[in-house]
């Protein structure tokens, strides 16, 4: 299977697709430039700086979005306007990285050290009403995380491990029982972001890798999504008929000229396999 190219080079660091019905649009971020951006009917881009960095978003049940910047949680108005949450830390060599809502409508957004200093990472859960706490502490670089369709799982990369590790997970007593999903060590590939489809397979980014993987839910490999562009930070599936693979590239890091189509947005179709995305209830 091959991705087709559906924007041209529109972001520096792309990250993070989100499709929303109740936003009828695909969001993604900037991440280092921190802006939003969206895709129109038409195929116009929209963008809305939202601070320094803008690492991951989900929409919220009452409109608008949750938005993990720099140094902690920025929340969107169906209007538009911006409220700030107090910052997380005030390290400066410190910033987000990704997320996602469990299904209880709570945002997770784990960070990385800009020099991915091990260790110096954690993951965070926002609460509906405003509170935060610690998830996970002792990460290098938080990436992708997103539950099995059921909730009873979580899937989650720290990339530096080369894995993609599963959590048992409910309400009452979060993330239990991690182990390894898939190991890609032998490989020699980080794994980024990812996502779940409705049969439990979970599709995840290779960054530098060129692809997208999809394993089904036994972390069996069984669909290879390949790309021009060799940065692939993290994917989606979505559409009005959830049938679409949204795949974010990155331009991060490269010279002038290297990797042309670095920074574009790609799509191919996977079939109505997709997961409406779990809104956060803030």
């Amino acid at each position: 299977m091959r991705a087709e190219q559906l924007t041209p080079p529109v972001a520096y660091h792309a990250e993070g697709p989100v499709w929303s019905a109740h936003w009828r649009e695909l969001r993604w971020v900037d991440m280092l430039a921190g802006d939003v951006l969206a895709l129109g009917a038409d195929g116009s881009i929209r963008r809305t700086r939202v601070g320094a960095i803008a690492a991951a978003l989900r929409p919220r049940q009452r409109g608008g979005a949750v938005i993990a910047v720099e140094r902690g949680f920025v929340l969107e108005s169906e209007n538009g306007h911006l409220t700030r949450l107090p910052e997380l830390w005030s390290d400066p060599n410190v910033r987000m990285n990704e997320g996602g809502c469990d299904p209880e409508g709570r945002f997770y957004a784990g960070s990385m050290a800009y020099d991915q200093t091990p260790g110096a990472a954690t993951l965070y859960r926002l609460d509906p009403d405003g509170t935060t706490s610690i998830v996970l502490g002792g990460v290098t670089v938080s990436n992708g995380i997103e539950w099995s369709p059921d909730g009873s799982h979580v899937f989650y990369v720290d990339t530096p491990t080369h894995r993609i590790d599963v959590f048992d997970y409910d309400v009452r007593r979060g993330f239990t029982d991690r182990r390894p999903f898939v190991d890609l060590t032998a490989d020699g590939l980080l794994p980024d972001g990812l996502t779940v489809d409705s049969d439990g397979g979970v599709w995840v980014a290779l960054a530098n890798g060129g692809s997208v993987r999809r394993y089904d839910r036994a972390g069996r490999l069984d669909e290879v999504v390949e790309l021009p562009a060799r940065k692939v930070t993290a994917c989606t599936i979505g559409g009005p008929a959830m049938d679409t693979l949204f795949i974010t590239t990155s331009r991060e890091g490269l010279a002038s000229g290297d990797d042309p189509l670095a920074g574009s947005l790609f799509r191919t179709i996977v079939g109505p396999i997709g997961v409406p995305v779990r809104e956060f209830a803030g």
